[in-house]
């Protein structure tokens, strides 16, 4: 047994047999003999039970804008403190947080950061909420629900920036405890899925829509990466699954890739934003956006009906809000579906 705070026994998992464990947290469901770790490296089989081996072992504690993440109708113009720990459940080689997603988490090396020591970081600073960002968020499953529980008591909202691969059971774990904002980065079509990630894209549907129909904000994201998931046919399935699954007015992100990690592709090319950004309204997404492209036109919030700009932005920070503080454009009176009130942006602190 590793003596150390970082180390904790999990919350999602069976035995099986005399000393296996399947752990339940993402729908890998790695079977983990003794002594043996899982797929994403931060779940450990001691003795017949499953530790995880990341809780309170954070890489950034950093206060952000909301939009950054990207959520663009939540809490608009709030901040909220931003945690990360270390490694993923996905393979991307196109990875842009690489420097920590691909990186093991050391329980002997690791400084325990307590969940209620982050809450009052966010107090002290003026934040309104907390997000588990950066590497992918259900690393920090269980730390995530001590610190959404502690956060909510405090008046906090909650958010998570995740690939959606967890399972139903910690999804609604994250629920139970005050999860608030969900951002589902969706990679590409089931291809993408299958044969680069060896997942199925089907579950971050499901989570999407599971999480929309029990009172989460959802948004959702596609890193359009060049050569690969930027052709026709995929932009149109990411955009159609989008209609189907979850609606016209989630919110829909076309972002912008750079190279990283293993994928050297030279950069999206901003025709390739603006046809997904256009088809993507054609289709009847009320809210497309483009992102990782600062002063675009199409990082602004438009009015569905009357069409003009209710959000204008420059990247991260708000130029001019246009809405009502009961959600309405100023122009029109038509219903923006906006989550929480309306905050002036203020500069973030870099923590560690």
């Amino acid at each position: 047994m590793i003596e150390k705070s970082t180390v904790k026994e999990a919350k999602l998992y069976v035995k099986l047999g005399r000393s296996s464990v399947k752990c339940l947290v993402c729908e890998r469901k790695c079977v983990i003999p003794e002594n043996d770790k899982g797929f994403c490296k931060t779940r450990l089989n001691i003795d017949g039970k499953l530790y995880t081996l990341t809780y309170g072992d954070l890489s950034a504690i950093e206060s952000r804008p909301i939009e950054i993440k990207p959520f663009f109708h939540f809490w608009p113009g709030s901040t909220a403190i931003t945690i990360s720990t270390w490694s993923c459940n996905f393979p991307c080689p196109w990875c842009q947080n690489w420097y920590i997603s691909k990186i093991e988490p050391n329980p002997l090396e690791a400084k325990f950061i307590a969940p209620e020591k982050v809450v009052n970081m966010a107090l002290e600073k003026g934040d309104q909420g907390t997000c588990v960002s950066f590497n992918e968020p259900l690393m920090l499953f269980e730390y995530s629900i001590d610190l959404f529980n502690h956060a909510r008591s405090k008046g906090l909202y909650n958010t998570y920036v995740s690939n959606g691969y967890m399972t139903l059971d910690a999804l609604k774990c994250l629920i139970d405890a005050g999860l608030d904002g969900l951002k589902i980065d969706i990679k590409g079509n089931p291809d993408t899925y299958r044969h680069l990630l060896n997942a199925d894209i089907d579950v971050c549907w499901r989570n999407a829509k599971y999480a929309l129909d029990n009172g989460v904000h959802v948004e959702i994201v596609c890193l359009l990466i060049t050569d690969l998931n930027d052709d026709e046919a995929s932009i149109r399935y990411v955009v159609e699954e989008h209609l189907r699954r979850l609606g016209e007015n989630i919110p829909l992100h076309f972002t912008r890739y750079y190279p990283a990690y293993k994928y050297r592709k030279p950069p999206t090319r901003i025709g390739k934003l603006e046809y997904a950004y256009k088809l993507a309204k054609k289709e009847g997404v009320l809210f497309p956006y483009l992102g990782n492209v600062p002063g675009h036109p199409y990082e602004n919030t438009y009015c569905p009906n009357c069409g003009k700009p209710i959000i204008k932005r420059y990247g991260y920070a708000i130029r001019d809000y246009k809405i009502t503080p009961d959600g309405k454009c100023m122009y029109c009176n038509f219903k923006i579906p906006i989550r929480g009130k309306y905050f002036s942006r203020r500069d973030f602190t870099l923590f560690i």
